[in-house]
């Protein structure tokens, strides 16, 4: 392990990714505004060029330059960050005396990639997709609409940038920065489209339920350095260790977990979800639900399982229960108010609570493991089973969840892709988009052979050998014996089985349907959603049919945080 200081050598090397990020952020701001403008210095006549503002030659004042300059920098930092896996990784620490905080490893690296690919993929697709007007229109209403391609994709990346924090950092307040700064450009982004009623009234509901839960999230922090007298995670584990099971640091997590439930849209934090995806653009909407969730995810394994493991004891830890019981409330909610949704983008934010479910189930299944001595190694290669799982159902839900909001993003353009009828006929109109969205929900549903199967039978069969650890070890096959997270495996498959009828539900009405009057032509043409739209397809089925390379991953970056404990 290599630890360097805070710009010392090897620092750049090491944040290479965020480094790119933050060039793009200064180039987002700067080149757009470059022109011929000039300086008159006071009292004479001598004018010296001040480049920004005048007259702008037609690279710098092409609207969809913002779009291609983000798309460039997100993909650019993807592949440094796939670089990392690709030239062997060594793990770095980047620290401030005896505080480290920030970790440079397999785990972060591979958040980062779901939240650099994810981010990539919305800001291609909104390339075509976000008003803009031609150099000659001079009019408020132009200029208005060409700034508004700045501002939209430096929000973008800001997102990025927090997010990037969240995955690396080793500090529980600097993680809440990170988790702080991609919240709030999230928020903005929400209700970007605010000249729409339901744009500005998902941005207002979103901001003040997420900054509700960032309250008392913030609230459960301070409580912890109240007790601890330390953030870091290092001392937050041993401080846990030694007095965990009492009542301040209990707590302290439960406010975490309303924080961390919000982002993952976990219910009864969930309210805002369905709202904030109806009224943002489908691009944002699919970065929620895959890369803001995803960042939520890796909060509480950090703070739940690296912090707060359970101690060994017959029973799980309070938090695990509660746990526990959250995430089979959670599934089941999700789904069955998915059941009755006719808009499909309130149809896919219910499916993300559900998946939200899913995955605290596996969380819950990790933490649930008997820390015995006789059981250390069993139980460790149980959790780096689930956390693989986990990992991988994560990188996946970006290439079909994100891929079905794209392809509502073509019908948004058209002014439609708020009811289902508004997908009818889809497979008459543009067979591609309608094969692309029914592969994409049947992922969703878990159909074989798909990656959205996959992963599904890979959270659920971690969940399995978790329950049958102390089964295996003893030789016994009572089922009494088997731990009660074998529940939590049987509410995901029930769950599944529900979910399906809402996801052929869009394959019927595509192709079944007749198209709504007045949409019965060909749907607008755009060349990087759909390039996006058949990269989400690609990866779709191959991660299904191989995900071997994948799995391997996701793998060593679940052994990078398993092998820490």
């Amino acid at each position: 392990m290599e630890k360097i200081e805070p710009f010392g050598e090897g620092f750049v090397v090491a944040l290479a990714p965020e480094f790119v990020l933050v060039v793009g952020l200064f180039t987002l701001m700067i080149v757009p505004n470059l022109g011929d403008a000039k300086f008159r210095i006071p009292l004479t006549q001598i004018r010296i060029p001040w480049f920004f503002g005048g007259s702008r030659a037609k690279f710098e004042s092409d609207p969809r330059l913002p779009g291609l300059f983000a798309t460039s920098f997100l993909t650019v930092a993807f592949v440094l960050a796939t670089m990392s896996f690709v030239n062997g990784m060594n793990r770095t620490q980047i620290a401030s005396g005896d505080n480290v905080m920030l970790q440079v490893d397999e785990f972060s690296r591979m958040f980062e990639l779901i939240f650099y690919g994810a981010l990539a993929l919305a800001s291609a697709a909104s390339v075509n997709r976000m008003p803009a007007t031609t150099r000659a229109d001079r009019t408020a209403s132009g200029l208005y609409n060409n700034r508004r391609q700045v501002d939209f994709y430096i929000l973008l990346m800001t997102t990025g940038l927090g997010m990037s924090v969240v995955a690396l950092a080793q500090d529980l307040f600097l993680l809440f920065i990170g988790l702080e700064l991609a919240s709030f450009s999230t928020y903005v982004l929400v209700s970007f489209m605010k000249e729409t009623k339901e744009g500005t009234e998902a941005g207002m509901k979103y901001f003040i339920v997420g900054s509700v839960a960032s309250g008392v999230g913030l609230y459960g922090l301070s409580l912890l350095y109240l007790w601890a007298g330390s953030l870091q995670f290092s001392a937050l584990e041993v401080a846990f260790a030694a007095n965990g099971m009492e009542s301040l640091p209990l707590i302290a997590l439960g406010m975490l977990l309303v924080g961390f439930g919000f982002k993952v849209s976990a219910a009864p934090f969930h309210f805002a979800a369905p709202d904030a995806y109806a009224g943002a653009t489908a691009p944002v909407a699919g970065v929620l639900a895959t890369a803001s969730k995803a960042m939520g995810i890796l909060g509480l394994l950090r703070v739940l399982l690296a912090v707060a493991s359970p101690e060994a004891t017959d029973g799980a830890a309070v938090w695990l229960v509660a746990l526990g019981v959250l995430s089979v409330v959670t599934m089941t909610w999700g789904n069955i108010a998915a059941l009755g949704s006719t808009n499909p983008k309130r149809m896919l934010a219910y499916s993300s609570v559900a998946h939200a479910g899913y995955m605290m189930a596996a969380i819950t299944a990790i933490g649930a493991l008997n820390w015995e001595d006789g059981h250390v190694n069993l139980s460790n290669d149980a959790a780096l089973v689930v956390v693989t799982a986990l990992i991988f159902h994560l990188t996946v839900l970006v290439c079909f969840k994100l891929g079905a909001f794209l392809v509502l993003s073509l019908l948004e353009s058209e002014k439609g892709g708020h009811t289902l009828e508004s997908l009818g006929g889809l497979a008459k109109r543009d067979p591609f988009l309608a094969v692309a969205m029914f592969v994409f929900m049947m992922s969703l549903a878990g159909v074989p052979p798909l990656s959205g199967f996959v992963s599904k039978l890979l959270v659920i069969m971690g969940i399995v050998k978790v329950a049958l650890l102390d089964v295996t070890v003893n030789s016994d096959l009572s089922f009494a014996d088997i731990h009660w997270v074998w529940y939590l495996a049987l509410a995901m498959v029930i769950n599944s089985a529900i979910s399906v009828f809402y996801y052929l539900r869009v394959g019927l009405v595509m192709y079944f349907n007749d198209p709504e009057e007045g949409r019965e032509g060909p749907l607008p043409a755009g060349r990087p959603v759909r390039l996006a739209i058949l990269a989400c397809l690609v990866t779709t089925v191959f991660f299904g049919v191989g995900a071997g390379q994948l799995i391997a991953l996701c793998e060593s970056a679940a052994n990078a945080l398993v092998g820490a404990w």
